[in-house]
């Protein structure tokens, strides 16, 4: 009987590891600082925004200017001229709204640069993920550095520089 129980056990535990699930993990953010491509569209964003954003703070100060005018001349326009020169300041001002609006916002110019030069890279860091993910037969690969709240990671379960090989670059070498 014990004999028994004990195949039994010994069965049971041997079935119950072949279905076992194999996890393992990526660091996303330290594969993307190898990739020269994706360097080379932060840069491009970066200036991008700056060009911008000099812009923006152009019409603001603008905006600015005719206001401290307006205040300055106040006392000696007619109501006329007030209103008038009121609502050319208030036009400005939505003006520049709708234009920082345009290219920051949600939706904006900025955001849509973003995405078309960023996911062809993201697409090519999946494909190579996936690929190392079938190649070490692999049920699941988190991202270190989503949303996922990972407490621990044992270090043989990072896969980053299987990727950044799969992707043909070499891990510990950043690009610039």
């Amino acid at each position: 009987m014990k004999k028994i129980i004990l195949i039994a056990f010994l069965t049971l535990t041997a079935i119950t590891g072949a279905y076992a699930q194999r996890f393992a993990y990526v660091d996303s953010e330290y594969i993307l600082k190898h990739m020269p491509e994706y360097a080379s569209s932060q840069k491009q964003l970066a200036a991008l925004s700056d060009q911008w954003q000099k812009e923006v703070d152009g019409k603001f100060q603008e905006i600015d200017r005719l206001y401290k005018a307006y205040q300055a001349d106040q006392v000696l326009m007619t109501a006329d001229m007030k209103k008038r020169r009121e609502a050319e300041i208030v036009d400005k001002e939505k003006a520049a709204k709708d234009f920082q609006r345009q290219k920051f916002g949600p939706d904006g110019e900025l955001s849509q640069k973003s995405n078309s030069l960023i996911k062809p890279i993201q697409d090519r860091v999946s494909k190579a993920v996936q690929a190392v993910a079938e190649g070490d037969n692999l049920d699941m690969i988190f991202d270190k550095n989503s949303e996922v709240m990972m407490l621990y990671a044992n270090p043989r379960y990072d896969k980053s520089a299987d990727v950044i090989t799969r992707l043909g670059l070499k891990p510990g070498v950043f690009a610039k």
